[in-house]
């Protein structure tokens, strides 16, 4: 079901008044009211930022500026009829990180709309459960859709393969705020492109932190069957080399509950540390039936387990596992905006689908009305939004990524 306030007619001053990032005290993952951002679940536990880290796992400091771009523009913008499509699970085993994702955009559109009377942009919304049989389905009606000038999605990396070559061939932006696999830019897709870095940047970054900055000597690395988590697992098992032990590697299929075979792998080989390449709807069980089972390996995951279901579906077992995301917590004022809208605190990827939605839509208040011409802006970018610096190259990368590393505690 989704959430819905009165909107804020002070929401432009709300956010812009303090957009500032620095350190651990800006950015997006989990989300909580205080200056970490992060999200509190399961009672006291909570999903913290650590450190941001670079692919080689060492700490680096955190970079931003108070210069980041707002959706609101110049107020003065000019336009009709035109919408932005949001692609992504917004029901499902895993619908958290596809609401999260469209209620970043949302709030952007609504600061936009309400300082640019001239110019009402809508967001259309497109259910694929974060499946790509459906999302193929569903692309059709967004390419159909002659209002739609771009769309933000789709969000997992699997739908984002799938719909592909339909949205390049119909020369539709497709700009994600969470789709990590690093094949998806070898597609020679010219509308693709990645807002975050991928998974080859994070899995080295989390691998290096557990082997190098830990000193994990042995490491169980669990994969689903997604291309999501079978790119991220990939990268992680490279990375670590022999510290990945080969025999209690296993593989698991998206949604499934029972674990028992895999907890008792690992169980018998007695590993330092596992780490799963998947979505929190089977992290928050395996990690639950690893604990039940008697296993007190340290416990890693990516970014499609940091969201605050997988804090409350995994109780008080998820306390001290290790999460990554290419992206922090969020800014303060824009925390507050989003909880005075929605009524939570923003999610994984919010803040990233609330700079994109702003790349858009800057793109609109420039007087762009074709599809065309949206992709040529987006390709020519180079700006700051409150996660990080947008620009990039030639294959829809990033020019810059990196890692930060959370905890729950």
């Amino acid at each position: 079901m989704r959430r819905s306030t009165p909107r804020l007619a002070s929401l432009a001053i709300i956010v812009s008044a303090g957009l500032v990032l620095a350190g651990c005290s800006s950015k997006s993952a989990g989300g909580e009211t205080t200056a970490s951002g992060t999200a509190t679940a399961a009672g006291a536990l909570a999903i913290t930022p650590l450190l941001q880290v670079d692919a080689t796992g060492k700490e680096v400091k955190s970079s931003g500026s108070s210069e980041a771009a707002t959706p609101a523009g110049k107020g003065d913008a000019k336009c009709s009829g035109i919408s932005i499509a949001m692609a992504g699970a917004l029901t499902g085993a895993n619908a958290a990180l596809g609401i999260n994702i469209l209620d970043g955009l949302s709030l952007a559109v609504d600061e936009h709309n309400a300082a640019n009377a001239d110019c009402q942009v809508t967001v259309k919304q497109f259910d694929t459960e974060g499946d790509p049989q459906k999302a193929t389905q569903v692309a059709p009606q967004i390419v159909s859709d002659t209002s739609v000038i771009g769309l933000l999605g789709p969000a997992f990396s699997g739908e984002t393969k799938a719909t592909g070559p339909i949205f390049n061939q119909a020369g539709l932006l497709s700009l994600t705020a969470s789709a990590t696999n690093p094949a998806l830019t070898t597609n020679g897709w010219s509308n693709f492109f990645r807002g975050l870095g991928n998974d080859t940047s994070q899995g080295g970054a989390v691998a290096s932190y557990l082997k190098d900055t830990l000193g994990y000597k042995k490491v169980c690395v669990v994969e689903d069957d997604s291309d999501y988590g079978i790119g991220l697992a990939e990268v992680v098992t490279s990375t670590l080399g022999s510290v990945a032990d080969s025999a209690c590697a296993a593989k698991v299929k998206t949604g499934d509950k029972d674990f028992s075979a895999t907890v008792q792998l690992i169980k018998d080989a007695a590993p330092d540390a596992v780490y799963y390449g998947g979505y929190y709807a089977e992290a928050a069980p395996l990690l639950s039936q690893l604990r039940t089972g008697g296993v007190t390996a340290a416990f890693a995951s990516g970014d499609g387990s940091n969201d605050p279901e997988f804090v409350k579906q995994a109780g008080d077992s998820a306390k001290d596992a290790y999460l990554t995301c290419p992206c922090g917590p969020a800014p303060d004022a824009f925390s507050a905006a989003y909880k005075a809208k929605f009524g939570i605190a923003p999610g994984v990827y919010s803040v990233e689908a609330y700079d994109l939605g702003t790349i858009i839509l800057a793109g609109i208040d420039s007087g762009i009305t074709t599809r065309s011409d949206l992709v040529k802006f987006v390709a020519g970018y180079d700006g700051v939004g409150l996660a990080k610096s947008y620009k990039w190259d030639s294959t829809g990368e990033l020019a810059s990524a990196s890692t930060w590393i959370y905890q729950v505690k």
